[in-house]
């Protein structure tokens, strides 16, 4: 009989992968060597690949905006400082990229469940920014773009500091951002 935290296992070494090497960087096959299960028993909690692929995006988003809170929950400037460093915290204490950074990327390919659950992500983030910005007295179109801004320069930052191996570098490129 499986153990119960079966499924966070299979999550949590399908999401590490994923967000190293992008949809195609895991296997259920991998998964279930790692954990020292069958394959038919990861097949048993996510049916499909796609299932899986759905369920980290939707994990990911979960856990990102437990970190954020309310849009509402505290100063515009104390929450903006908190969005960089929940980029901050993915890319210098896990070593990875965002999770829905790396699916964004790849969107093209993938199958229209965990490609709707990326882009649930990247409209859960628009709103989340447009609000504080619009709290900060900003219009609403202004606020849609700095929060656009906002976004592309976190991702921006992440990648170019995973590709040059030094964390420093995010912190340079987003030293303006809040």
């Amino acid at each position: 009989m499986a153990k119960p935290d079966t499924a966070e296992r299979i999550l949590d070494i399908a999401e590490k992968a994923a967000r190293t090497g992008g949809y195609n960087a895991f296997s259920f096959r991998e998964i279930a060597a790692e954990i020292g299960i069958k394959s038919a028993s990861v097949h048993y909690h996510f049916p499909t690949k796609e299932a899986l692929g759905e369920a980290l995006a939707e994990r990911y988003s979960g856990n990102f905006f437990k970190v954020l809170g309310d849009p509402q929950g505290a100063e515009p400037a104390e929450l903006l400082k908190r969005y960089v460093a929940a980029y901050g915290a993915a890319l210098k204490q896990d070593g990875l990229m965002c999770l829905c950074g790396v699916f964004g990327a790849e969107i093209a390919d993938l199958p229209p469940p965990v490609a709707r659950a990326t882009r649930a992500f990247f409209e859960r983030n628009l709103d989340w920014l447009r609000q504080v910005h619009c709290r900060q007295g900003m219009a609403p179109e202004q606020a849609e773009k700095a929060a656009a801004h906002m976004i592309a320069a976190l991702e921006g930052a992440m990648i170019l500091a995973r590709a040059m191996g030094d964390a420093a570098l995010f912190d340079a490129a987003v030293a303006r951002l809040s």
